[in-house]
């Protein structure tokens, strides 16, 4: 029933028959998260860093209706610099392949599609969670109860300072998600090293990780697993420079009237801007470092 939606590229279903690493990918990174060209320079050197360490990566993505589990090199340039794709979380995903569009996956749908394909590791830059003010608008990223069903592993920089960190990290803990730092023992906020709040628990190495990762699907207890993996500390930004940058996009966003899924994109560009360029520097690094991470994380796991 999947083929009829689902196309695998050759390389990562041979990988997923022989039971190699294989690391998934998202691609509202590369279509709504980034500039072009650069989106595209850095969803291929993502791809070359997994390459590197010895895993496949696969980059996911919906093209004409079909949903991809892996991109050619011309997929992504054609995702990166395209206007008419969609960005798709879970609730999307029918539609768009149904009207045969163009779709980049969220952290939400790609955790969805890795599933189906049978991928257990996800690379990804930040994970989405509750936004300021959520008491009143109720606005919680859907990567959060996905994260409670979809049993993936997700390796992000923490979650991306313009949300409600706090907040985020108590919905987790209300559906079971574990919060894992990498090496820290404190939850990341993106393109710092620090957030003020903690982490559950907190592993040195890749192979400590998979242990802990196996377990808990061995016994039965199904959901992903956020490994919170701080960016690296010459890459980081001032605390003070990116929350006051922060603090005036959250503002300007609010005078826009700007809700929803159009949220997050607004804000990254607006900090982006503010930063003078350096925040997108910030995000491409952590998302480099995430990579190599995921990458050992895959080999791990399938040893």
């Amino acid at each position: 029933m999947l083929e009829k939606y689902m196309e695998i590229k050759e390389e990562v279903k041979n990988a997923l028959n022989e039971k190699k690493p294989v690391v998934a990918l998202e691609s509202t990174i590369i279509a709504h998260g980034m500039p072009y060209p650069k989106n595209v320079e850095t969803a291929l050197e993502v791809e070359r860093i997994i390459r590197d360490r010895g895993a496949i990566p696969a980059t996911i993505a919906i093209l004409d209706g079909k949903i991809k589990v892996g991109l050619s090199k011309e997929e992504i340039e054609y995702l990166g610099s395209a206007e008419n794709v969609s960005k798709v979380s879970r609730r999307d995903l029918p539609f768009i392949v149904a009207k045969g569009l163009n779709g980049a996956t969220t952290v939400a749908s790609t955790m969805v599609v890795a599933k189906m394909a049978g991928i257990k590791v996800f690379v990804t830059g930040g994970i989405g969670g509750v936004h300021r003010g959520a008491e009143e608008s109720f606005d919680i990223s859907a990567d959060l109860q996905e994260l409670a069903k979809t049993s993936v592993a997700v390796v992000c920089a923490g979650a991306k300072s313009i949300l409600d960190i706090g907040l985020t990290l108590e919905y987790l803990e209300t559906f079971g998600v574990p919060v894992v730092g990498f090496k820290t023992d404190e939850f990341p906020a993106f393109f710092t090293r620090k957030s003020g709040f903690g982490v559950d628990y907190n592993v040195d190495s890749e192979e400590e990780l998979a242990k802990a990762i196996k377990t808990k699907w061995d016994l039965g207890l199904d959901g992903g697993i956020v490994v919170a993996n701080p960016i690296p500390e010459e890459y980081e930004m001032d605390i003070d420079i990116i929350n006051k940058a922060i603090a005036e996009a959250l503002s300007e966003a609010e005078e826009k009237g700007i809700k929803g899924k159009k949220v997050t994109p607004f804000l990254l560009e607006n900090v982006k801007e503010k930063t003078g360029g350096n925040s997108l520097e910030s995000n491409i690094r952590l998302v480099y470092n995430n990579a190599l991470v995921g990458a050992n994380l895959a080999i791990e796991l399938e040893k």
